[in-house]
């Protein structure tokens, strides 16, 4: 018959005990944040009069756990755990049990080698009582009995307090969700989970302490305005430093505080450009998921460039909230090897899970592709352009369209204000972020007398940096005048003409027709380039033309949308201000009228 060792039947009751016991005193600091309650309330609750407080019973079930080993052995001596009983609040308290729980798992089965259950263990109390047993009674009948006593008296004092914790709790508050059609014992899913939890480093910060429902705004310790607190705890509690910097700035600490492994005290996870990383980016309740997208990439680019860590899975999202926490949280996983459960840590985090707060899995399979796309910054070289025989003055050509580019620049409050009005926002930032895109063009181009090659150029950078609907049709407009050029193009090279320009306008304008069935009288930026094309090619004079855009753009203001996404935005805005797309049209139009005059 085989024997159970007693490092197994003295120690993990215990271990299973403290984990227990911290997980239902985390319940209670949450339940004084949720609640209004007061901490000092419970800290100083007793069950009778005439019996100690809460903290007085975590003291004890803490040192009943830290003597046992010492009891059971004493050449283990040297190795106690000391800890005066100074913990005051939740968290110090907390912070005892772990170091507890970290002690007792220091000790292995070998360190018990040669302990019979008949040595005599003799306890010594203050004022000189103490008695004699041996090493399975005293086991049995004195040092788990005194433990138990006091994690009990300690919940009993919880839920006297109307802290929401049961039985459940304290059998199994610390335990781990069953891992999913893999029948693993609980006694795996809880080493995987110590696992997961000995090889995590997570740090959070936020722009303010959490709002608890019910209960008044924060007085006396806000957050000035520009100021993070970083180290903020996920149940609000204070962090380590505050200080005024950039998101860059920020991650930047935060990362440092996980992985730099110069400071000791911070170091605590010693992750390395070898090992394998999950990251997971937490949204702590009030952060957008623009915002947390931004934050993750920051992340990742800092990882790989400051520490050359690529992690093989990137999870973002709302996992935990700290209620409306303005924050986010950082947390970084060491890949270890889960042993003989059948399932590597990566096949485990990438299992299906029904848990409401945990993102849809994506399988292993599919983290396991490599990307085939890759991003080209490359442009195309002017070989692959087929020349034109139109000619321009290249200086000219580059004064002319910087100085229309940078009208239209000026014009983005205005276009973004009449957007805002009548449409989602973004028409005058989509225009401001093409026309510098193809200033920054102008300045790195090589030198063209070649006007089809230049249009081609500017065309490349409208397609990649302009977006949304009036990219597209920019984007559109601007390949169907290429065409129209070279279609009018002489048979030898020669300057480009005002007639040749009204020709080319004027096939383009009848190709976008085919693809939009905006015109005139729609409210849309028709109403400015159609004017413009119609003037040009009867005067060939581009001053009367952008005057001409400029009059149609205005028109628009009182017309009724008949396209476009002012159609059903709704309202009276329409009567007050012209269609921000012809607005923006007509700028860049009138630009180029004065810029021609240089």
């Amino acid at each position: 018959m085989s024997t159970i060792p007693l490092h197994t039947v003295a120690l993990l009751p215990l271990l299973s005990g403290l984990r227990n016991a911290h997980a239902f005193i985390t319940k209670a600091s949450l339940h004084c944040t949720t609640t209004s309650t007061s901490p000092e309330s419970l800290l100083t609750a007793s069950l009778h009069p005439t019996m100690k407080d809460l903290r007085y019973q975590v003291y004890r079930f803490t040192d009943a756990a830290k003597f046992l080993p010492i009891r059971l052995n004493p050449a283990l001596a040297d190795r106690e755990l000391k800890i005066p009983d100074v913990e005051q609040s939740f968290e110090e308290l907390l912070e005892r049990i772990q170091k507890t729980i970290r002690h007792l798992e220091e000790y292995k089965a070998s360190d018990f080698d040669g302990v019979g259950s008949e040595d005599v263990i003799e306890v010594k109390f203050p004022g000189g009582k103490g008695f004699r047993m041996g090493v399975a009674d005293h086991v049995a009948r004195y040092s788990h009995p005194n433990f138990w006593f006091h994690v009990t008296t300690t919940y009993a004092i919880l839920r006297m307090k109307g802290v929401d914790v049961g039985k459940l709790d304290f059998l199994n508050g610390a335990g781990e969700i069953e891992i999913l059609d893999m029948e693993a014992s609980l006694k795996d899913v809880t080493r995987i989970a110590r696992l997961v939890a000995d090889n995590t480093v997570s740090i959070g910060s936020s722009l303010a302490h959490v709002h608890v429902p019910g209960r008044r705004e924060p007085e006396g310790d806000e957050l000035k305005d520009g100021q993070v607190e970083i180290g903020m705890g996920i149940h609000n509690e204070a962090g380590s430093e505050r200080k005024s910097t950039d998101l860059p700035g920020l991650v930047k600490t935060m990362l440092s505080h996980c992985l730099d492994v110069a400071d000791q005290d911070r170091s605590f996870s010693r992750i390395t450009d070898k090992d394998e990383v999950v990251l997971l980016v937490n949204n702590l309740g009030g952060v957008s998921p623009l915002e947390l997208s931004g934050i993750t990439h920051e992340v990742v680019e800092q990882l790989a460039g400051s520490f050359k860590i690529k992690p093989v899975r990137i999870l973002a999202g709302t996992f935990m909230t700290s209620l409306n926490g303005l924050g986010f949280s950082i947390s970084l996983l060491r890949v270890a090897d889960t042993g003989s459960v059948g399932a590597s840590m990566l096949e485990l985090l990438d299992a299906p899970a029904e848990a409401s707060g945990w993102s849809a899995a994506i399988s292993s399979s599919t983290w396991a592709r490599q990307g085939e796309a890759k991003k080209s910054e490359e442009q195309v070289d002017e070989e692959e352009i087929q020349p034109s025989t139109l000619r321009v003055n290249y200086a000219q050509a580059n004064s002319t369209l910087t100085t229309a580019l940078n009208r239209l620049i000026e014009a983005e409050p205005d276009v973004t204000r009449y957007d805002t009005i009548v449409g989602d926002g973004d028409c005058g930032i989509g225009l401001k972020r093409g026309a510098e895109a193809i200033l920054k063009m102008l300045e790195t181009a090589k030198e063209t007398d070649d006007l089809l090659i230049l249009v081609n150029h500017i065309i490349q950078v409208v397609e990649v940096a302009m977006d949304g609907t009036s990219g597209a049709i920019y984007a559109i407009f601007l390949n169907a005048l290429a065409h129209g050029l070279r279609q009018n193009a002489p048979s030898s090279p020669q300057p480009v003409t005002p007639a040749i320009w009204a020709k080319a306008l004027d096939s383009s304008l009848k190709a976008l027709g085919k693809y939009t069935p905006a015109k005139p009288g729609d409210r849309t930026l028709m109403d400015a380039l159609y004017p413009f094309v119609e003037t040009l090619s009867k005067t060939d004079d581009i001053d009367k033309a952008a005057a001409a855009a400029q009059i149609g753009a205005q028109g628009t203001k009182g017309m009724k949308a008949s396209l476009g996404r002012t159609v059903y935005v709704g309202g009276e805005g329409f009567q007050e201000v012209p269609d921000p797309g012809a607005h923006g049209l007509a700028e860049l139009l009138l630009g180029l009228s004065d810029g021609l005059k240089k």
